[in-house]
């Protein structure tokens, strides 16, 4: 089978030698990347999504497609950008202090369940700081847990796991509340 030369990882890697092939990943991944900072900062999405793409163009040569794939290593790329925004904000009190953007609005009208916002917000908050990260990479980004896992800096096998206790976790959380409740065959409540 001919090599995809279109393909991210290729593109990637030909951008090394041949800065005009960097063009169709800003293209291809532009979109996803200004979700991933509109969720989380919505004031800053557009400056995090430029010093995304400038770090990236600088460290293009590092990419190693053994580590993982050109997308995970975007999103690494775009987290580490995320996470100085943040240490920098933390440090600077002039900054306006923003709340996120609700992105289970979508889910909420689907499921038809405004109720079950803030019980998400609050379960989501709750867990652990690496399995929250791994769960919004893998449900908001569409990563897959491989990609997550570099994304965070974690083997991909601790990732399924930690991604599963998560998950676990937020069932505990949300299951009472999205479960209807049982009814016996005459139709009364168990």
């Amino acid at each position: 089978m001919e090599p995809d030369h279109h393909a991210p990882e290729a593109l990637l890697r030909r951008s090394a030698d041949d800065a005009a092939a960097f063009t169709p990943l800003v293209e291809q991944h532009s979109t996803a990347l200004h979700g991933y900072f509109a969720r989380r900062v919505p004031h800053a999405a557009d400056d995090l999504l430029a010093e995304t793409w400038l770090q990236a163009f600088s460290a293009r040569r590092g990419f190693d497609p053994a580590l993982g794939t050109a997308r995970g290593w975007l999103f690494g790329v775009a987290r580490n950008v995320l996470l100085l925004h943040l240490r920098r904000g933390s440090r600077d009190t002039a900054a306006p202090a923003q709340e996120t953007s609700d992105p289970w609005q979508a889910v909420d009208q689907r499921l038809d369940a405004a109720a079950l916002a803030p019980q998400l917000r609050r379960a989501l908050a709750e867990l652990p700081t690496e399995e929250r990260e791994l769960m919004l990479l893998v449900a908001w980004e569409q990563l897959t847990p491989s990609e997550a896992a570099s994304v965070v800096g974690i083997p991909a096998g601790t990732a399924r796991s930690r991604l599963h206790r998560a998950r676990g976790r937020m069932r505990e959380r949300l299951t009472p509340s999205w479960r209807a409740p049982r009814l016996t065959p005459g139709g009364e409540p168990v």
